[in-house]
């Protein structure tokens, strides 16, 4: 599904070397989970897997389906099935919530060549899908996440993802700023979309949330690079430990 090998990226603006040679497989249906301390890069990996701006692919490939995500727009990049969610999502005052949705599905169906969806299917699906998310009538009334709570505003994102139905998920700690309550609500909605020919990569802080969301592998990065692999015991050891031990075990 997806595959990333020797991804080196400079920050533009501070010529500043922050992924020094990335190696990642994700194969599809797999649930991977990245963990590791502040500025080692984990949001850098999702925002140019993502397509932001600001940053330089200064070496190293990033395959989505054996096509090269890094010579595509953005918008050809989420047409190709990736998806990302938002550590922090932006509002988006004077847009509609239901006119939102609805333009990036038939955007990306049109990108396929698939047929749009009409408005009465359009409304069917966001609704039967909104009410397994417990959203109501009303967040889907309102302007993109204007006014919405950090829980709100996570659960929108997973709703967004549910309509698109991504190949390839990121989730960029989708828990930060959530309490108890509104992880497992998140955590459920991402868990609902588990299939054969759907893959994500989760990045967190916290093992918490792989309580909720059971990664098959779990990655720690450290300065710009994977330096430790293994199954869901590894978040467990740095709930417990911190990562003194395994960044002293590579250093």
């Amino acid at each position: 599904m997806l595959q990333i090998k020797q991804l080196c990226v400079d920050l533009e603006k501070e010529e500043k070397t922050i992924l020094k040679g990335v190696d990642l497989t994700i194969a599809p249906g797999e649930i991977h989970a990245i963990m590791g301390p502040n500025g080692s890069g984990k949001s850098t990996l999702s925002y140019v897997l993502s397509g932001k701006d600001g940053y330089e692919v200064a070496g190293g490939k990033a395959l989505l389906d054996g096509e090269d995500l890094l010579e595509m727009e953005p918008e050809e990049r989420a047409a190709a099935g990736l998806f990302l969610a938002f550590q922090y999502p932006v509002e988006i005052p004077g847009v509609g919530n239901m006119t939102f949705l609805r333009t990036a599905v038939n955007a990306q169906r049109k990108a396929r060549g698939e047929e749009e969806l009409s408005a009465g299917d359009f409304l069917k699906e966001v609704r039967a899908k909104a009410k397994t998310l417990k959203i109501d009538a009303d967040m889907l009334k309102r302007p993109v996440n204007v006014g919405f709570s950090g829980g709100e505003k996570k659960r929108n994102e997973i709703l967004q993802m549910a309509m698109l139905e991504p190949k390839m998920c990121v989730l960029d700690e989708t828990d930060s700023g959530l309490d108890v309550d509104a992880m497992k609500l998140v955590s459920e909605g991402v868990n609902a979309l588990r299939s054969e020919g759907r893959s994500f990569l989760v990045i967190t802080h916290y093992q918490r949330l792989l309580d909720h969301i059971k990664p098959d592998f779990v990655h720690i990065m450290a300065d710009g690079k994977i330096v430790k692999t293994g199954g869901p015991e590894l978040a467990l050891e740095v709930e417990n430990n911190g990562y003194g031990d395994i960044l002293s075990e590579v250093a």
